[in-house]
Parts: C-alpha cells; sequence; structure tokens
C-alpha cells in the first residue's frame, strides 16, 4: 500500500504564493507519475499538474500554466506544487495523486492509483 501525506495549504491573498508537499510512504515508491488535482466545493475534481517521476516531465492545466510549478524529489518520495499569482478562482481543496498502473490518462483523475486526503487552499481578493 501507498500513502500520501499532503500539507502546506492555508490562507493567502490574490497575488501571494503557497507551496504544497505531498509525501509518499508506504512499500518501494516508484510510481509512473505524481499529479495534483482540486475540487472546488459543488464542482468536480479537475486536474492541476502531473510529473512522470522517473524523466519530470511536467503537465499543465492551461489555467495554471505559467503560475503554478510541478517538482519532485525522488529521494525523499515528495513531490512539490509551487503555485504563485494566486487567484480566488483557484479556492479548493488540493489533492496529490500517484498513477501506479497502466493505462496512464495522467490528466484524468480515474487513471490514478492513490490519493491523499486533501489540503484545502484559500485565496482571498
Amino acid at each position: 500500500q501507498v500513502q500520501l501525506v499532503e500539507s502546506g495549504g492555508g490562507l493567502v491573498q490574490a497575488g501571494g504564493s503557497l507551496r504544497l508537499s505531498c509525501a509518499a510512504s508506504g512499500r518501494t515508491f516508484s510510481p509512473y507519475a505524481m499529479g495534483w488535482f482540486r475540487q472546488a466545493p459543488g464542482m468536480e475534481r479537475e486536474f492541476v499538474s502531473t510529473i512522470i517521476w522517473s524523466s519530470g516531465s511536467t503537465g499543465y492545466a492551461d489555467s495554471v500554466k505559467g503560475r503554478f510549478i510541478i517538482s519532485r524529489d525522488n529521494a525523499k518520495n515528495t513531490v512539490y506544487l509551487q503555485m504563485n499569482s494566486l487567484e480566488p478562482e483557484d479556492t479548493a481543496a488540493y489533492y496529490c495523486a500517484a498513477d501506479t498502473s497502466p493505462p496512464y490518462a495522467l490528466r484524468s483523475a480515474r487513471s490514478y492509483d492513490y490519493w491523499g486526503q486533501g489540503t484545502q487552499v484559500t485565496v482571498s481578493s
């Protein structure tokens, strides 16, 4: 089993920054990819960003491209999401997830096998 624990959420003013972390533990951790998703009240969970564990290749939703940066530290089994120029529309619960088995549809939540409990990000205007 793999356990994912997010941290780093909080309340920030518009234009501010936050860095989310997601630490993985459990059996030998070697996912194909890690992803960040978010879910606002009454909305579906939406893709934010993904990173391929081995190569570091990344992908972003159009809504966050140029503002958010995903990275990983393989030695620490940790993935990060640096969020800059935050907007009120970024307010949501943010979840990290691990995709460990094919098929790999990295922008789809259904592709991911393990999920963290989520961390709340609130951006005030």
